[in-house]
Formats: structure tokens, sequence, C-alpha cells
């Protein structure tokens, strides 16, 4: 197979990366095959699985594609600001489906649960995120917002306006959780001080604080399981 050409239509039936995902599924394909199907189109150079190749690795391990800006993605040669936009639009569109899903079976039956999706969701961040799960007194999940970028510690991350939100719904019970960019999910002092002031102004509105979640990279901590803040 020629190096030049570099669309899939070009290549064989047995190579081309469509016409396997017709007859065998999206899972018999490769990391780079599916980039490849995304891209389209290669160089005068370099065909598009070729292309894919080298981009995956650049950005290695995985998950660092997630996060790469556009300017990051347009330094590989070989990617434009439209490949570069389409492959953005791809990863975003990819992440909106994975939390339908988790959307879809309705009722949070555990800490794990929560624990382990909001890994994949938060895990990798490189700046600070609170978030906010909004149930319902059959612990249904309702809402799920980013509250607040930044610091918990900060005199931003105010429990008011997390409750503010709240009382918008029909809200029985609240998970909040942040990740640390670090990768290590340890609590802080500060992380202790905003988990009791949310205990506090729950026990107030009438809204139960279920738990504090704290992400790292690839485990989380629970503050009700591993801390006296909920005694």
């Amino acid at each position: 197979m020629s190096s030049t050409g570099a669309c899939i239509r070009e290549m064989t039936q047995y190579d081309q990366p469509r016409e396997r995902l017709v007859h065998y599924g999206a899972k018999s394909l490769s990391n780079h095959e599916l980039l490849a199907i995304l891209l389209r189109t290669g160089t005068k150079q370099e065909n598009v699985l070729n292309l894919a190749i080298r981009l995956l690795s650049h950005f290695e391990p995985l998950n660092t594609l997630k996060t790469a800006s556009l300017s990051e993605l347009q330094s590989i040669k070989g990617i434009g600001p439209t490949k570069a936009i389409e492959i953005k639009a791809a990863i975003e569109f990819g992440s909106r489906v994975q939390e339908a899903q988790f959307h879809k079976y309705g009722v949070l039956t555990s800490t794990a649960q929560a624990g382990q999706w909001l890994i994949k969701e938060m895990g990798d961040l490189h700046q600070e995120h609170l978030l906010a799960l909004f149930l319902n007194s059959k612990n249904e999940i309702i809402k799920k917002q980013t509250v607040f970028i930044g610091s918990v510690n900060s005199s931003v991350a105010c429990p008011r306006e997390i409750f503010k939100e709240a009382v918008r719904y029909p809200t029985a019970r609240l998970i909040i959780a942040h990740n640390h960019p670090s990768g290590n999910p340890d609590p802080s002092q500060a992380d202790l001080q905003f988990t009791r002031r949310m205990i506090a102004c729950g026990e107030m509105m009438g809204i139960e604080l279920l738990d504090h979640l704290i992400i790292g990279s690839d485990r989380y901590i629970s503050l009700r399981e591993e801390s006296n803040c909920f005694i």
C-alpha cells in the first residue's frame, strides 16, 4: 500500500478501519484505527493510519489526549485547525455519552459507584473542580453540576451558593466531590473544615450531605468513611 494518497477509502478493504468496524464492530479496532476514522485523511507524505499512530505516540498515555488544547493538537504535523476541532468535539461528545449512561440508571446505589465514575470524569483535570450531585429522596440523580473551579478553601467556595442551587430542585440529599490535581486524594485540613461547614448548612436547610468525595488520578477517598466529619 502506498504511503501517499492518504484517505481511508484508498486502502484495501481488509485494511480499512471503517470496513473493519462494519464487519467486526467498533471494539475490534485499535485506538489508532478509531482515530483514523475521525481524521479521515492524512497528508501527501503520510497515510491516515500512520498519522493516527504518530499523534497517539505523542499523547501518551491516552488520557492526555483528553486535556490537550487545540494548539497542542495542531503542533502535530498533519493536524490542522479543522482536525483539531473535530478531535476535541469527538472527545467531549464521548464524555457526554458516558455521562448520559450514568444518569440512565437513575439511582445512586453506593459511594463506590459514585467514586469510580467521578475518577473517570475528574481524575485527569489539571485544575481543582468542585462538583455536586443533587439527589431526591429515592437517591435518584436530579442534577450534576460543577459548582466551582478553584480551591475549595477559597472564599468563593461558599456552602451557601451550593445550597442555593440545591433548593432549585427537589433535593433531599447531596454529594459533593472535588479533585486534587496532584493525583493524591488525601484530605487536607481545609477539606475537612469545608465538609463540616457543608454538614452544618445541610442540617439547617433540611438537605442531608451524604458524602464528600476527594478524587485522585486513580482512587478516591470518602470523608464519610475515612474521617470523623460525619460523627
